[in-house]
């Protein structure tokens, strides 16, 4: 895990001012004489993203404004990161929340080079005084762990190279994994992984990590790791698989959260369960119309198979569902319907208890890293139904698409304290200032924020 742009120096630099339209009327003091004028004739109006290099008189940069708008997210200082000359930079004057700031400004710095020549490190940002370090550290570190996952193509990351990397995870935190693999799902009960990633060459598998002692609050989280998409049988045109390395976003992302409620050290007993898993073609793949037998011994009827996230998902709830954990999370890149209903940038969230979900909603603002929460509608469960199994395992009609599947999964929780669950993109479609495009991280950090305060260490 690395995080690019730190500055090892504890002073010194050039200063950076994050200002918004309005405060031009009234400059900070500390600024060089120039500036005012300077300001003027090169018509900087701090907006959105823009950026000013103030000279000093001998030619020298004496500082850099940079533009927020009319409103203050502190996340945008992350353009800076690949906007400002190489050297080493502080954020000066009165800056909107130091903290996230400098977390935008670091996730702002990530480039994917794995597989091309590395660029030459640009700026670099010295800490501001004041935050809590380690903890923006412990967030870039996952946020770009995230990014790195999904990012990787899958000749690289299968389902075994994923059971690695959760592996490393584990190790580097003193934490214990398990997995079955293969036909050893069917002994041990995992019949839908099994079904779903049978098909590869690289066998499914589900990995078990577990982190804590067993007398704290039992925390969970399940991630889909279908680390690529096919469609099955119900192949996807080219244009909808061009993407599918990122189908597993949703272990990349529960690992990411993991390694940060592990560095924090929250007082929980922590268990991530990652279905790991590729859709496949060949003469073994599931069929639509199969009839599965889930763990929870309920039986599914396929309708699509391009709709297989959802089945590996429920084989690996029960299993996280099984010993009563406080919280039960779940992360996916399920279906397309969320999309269509809040875009690429904002994950769905469903959970099954209120004041958690607020909860969530809240920090998500706070940490400008949204969520909008979708209903677990009953009155649509009927729409699961089939003549020949317990349940399909899609709705019928093709309307409130988000909402189905989640109403799918929630067949699968029955003993959890609480559930959530995040329909995730896990991609930028476009560049954010806090991000490339490319892989991504929804909401682990408004979620981690939320553990952090229920279980205070």
């Amino acid at each position: 895990m690395r995080v690019g742009a730190l500055s090892r120096k504890k002073s010194g630099g050039t200063p950076v001012y994050l200002l918004q339209s309005k405060s031009l009327k009234k400059l900070p003091a500390e600024l060089p004489d120039i500036a005012p004028a300077w300001i003027k004739s090169t018509g900087f109006a701090a907006k959105s993203g823009e950026l000013c290099l103030v000279p000093e008189a001998d030619g020298r940069i004496g500082c850099a404004l940079f533009g927020l708008g009319t409103n203050a997210n502190p996340m945008l200082a992350g353009r800076l990161a690949r906007s400002l000359p190489a050297g080493d930079w502080y954020l000066a004057g009165d800056v909107p929340d130091p903290g996230l700031s400098s977390l935008g400004f670091l996730l702002g710095a990530y480039r994917f080079d794995k597989y091309r020549k590395k660029e030459e490190t640009g700026a670099r940002l010295i800490s501001p005084k004041g935050v809590d370090l380690p903890r923006i550290i412990s967030e870039v570190e996952a946020v770009n762990y995230a990014r790195d996952l999904i990012n990787t193509p899958t000749s690289d990351l299968g389902p075994a190279e994923l059971e690695d990397e959760i592996r490393q995870l584990a190790k580097r935190h003193g934490a214990r994994v398990t997995a079955v693999r293969g036909d050893d799902l069917l002994k041990k009960n995992f019949p839908m992984v099994h079904a779903v990633g049978r098909a590869s060459v690289s066998p499914p598998r589900i990995v078990d990590l577990k982190w804590g002692s067993a007398n704290h609050p039992k925390i969970t989280l399940v991630g889909k790791g279908v680390c690529f998409d096919t469609g099955g049988l119900n192949i996807k045109p080219g244009s909808s698989m061009a993407l599918m390395k990122k189908d597993m976003g949703g272990a990349a992302n529960v690992l990411a959260l993991a390694h940060m409620v592990m560095s924090s050290k929250l007082p929980v007993r922590l268990r991530v369960i990652i279905a790991a898993v590729e859709n496949s073609i060949s003469g073994n793949a599931f069929r639509p119309g199969d009839v599965l037998v889930s763990r929870k011994g309920i039986t599914v009827e396929i309708g699509n198979t391009d709709a297989e996230g959802r089945l590996v998902l429920g084989d690996a709830l029960v299993l996280g569902d099984e010993e009563t954990p406080e919280i039960m999370i779940d992360m996916a890149t399920l279906t397309g319907a969320a999309r269509v209903a809040l875009g690429t940038d904002l994950p769905a969230m469903f959970c099954n208890k209120d004041a958690f979900a607020n909860e969530l909603s809240q920090a998500g603002k706070r940490q400008y890293d949204p969520m909008w929460r979708l209903p677990l509608w009953q009155g649509y469960r009927s729409g699961l139904s089939s003549e020949i199994a317990d349940i399909n395992h899609i709705g019928k009609g093709g309307y409130a698409g988000a909402i189905m599947a989640a109403l799918f999964l929630e067949r699968f929780v029955e003993k959890a304290g609480c559930w959530a669950h995040f329909d995730i993109f896990a991609w930028n479609n476009t560049a954010k200032p806090w991000g490339p495009v490319g892989g991504e991280a929804f909401a682990i950090r408004a979620i981690h924020q939320v553990l952090t305060k229920r279980y205070p260490r």
